[in-house]
């Protein structure tokens, strides 16, 4: 019997870049805008500016000037949680793709048709 490949999915964004305006759509923090900090793609997460913020404890670390404590910072939410806001409508929207004469793709809007790109 021949070994089979294993299925391999490529990982995706879903679209969302870092600096993207998006709003968190589940979780404590539902209903808050913020900018995307980070985006990774094999978890399927990013990171929103004032969402999913978490409590890290630290050690003190005097050669890299860091301070021990109780550290706040944004954690990793679940990219399908979130939804990409559009700049121009200013409201939540599906992303679409539109291709250009010269052949490169651009991100629209699905709600008004408007770039997304900066």
């Amino acid at each position: 019997m021949p070994l089979r490949e294993p299925i391999v999915q490529a990982p995706t964004t879903a679209g969302i870049k870092k600096g993207d305006q998006v709003r968190v759509m589940t979780g404590k923090d539902r209903g808050k805008t913020g900018r995307v900090l980070g985006v990774n793609p094999s978890k399927r997460t990013v990171t929103v500016e004032h969402a999913g913020v978490i409590k890290r404890h630290t050690k003190p670390n005097p050669s890299k000037n860091i301070k021990g404590g109780i550290v706040e910072k944004e954690g990793p939410i679940a990219i399908s949680n979130v939804l990409l806001m559009c700049p121009a409508c200013n409201k939540g929207t599906r992303l679409g793709h539109k291709v250009l004469p010269d052949g490169t793709k651009e991100r629209v809007c699905r709600r008004c048709g408007n770039t997304l790109e900066k």
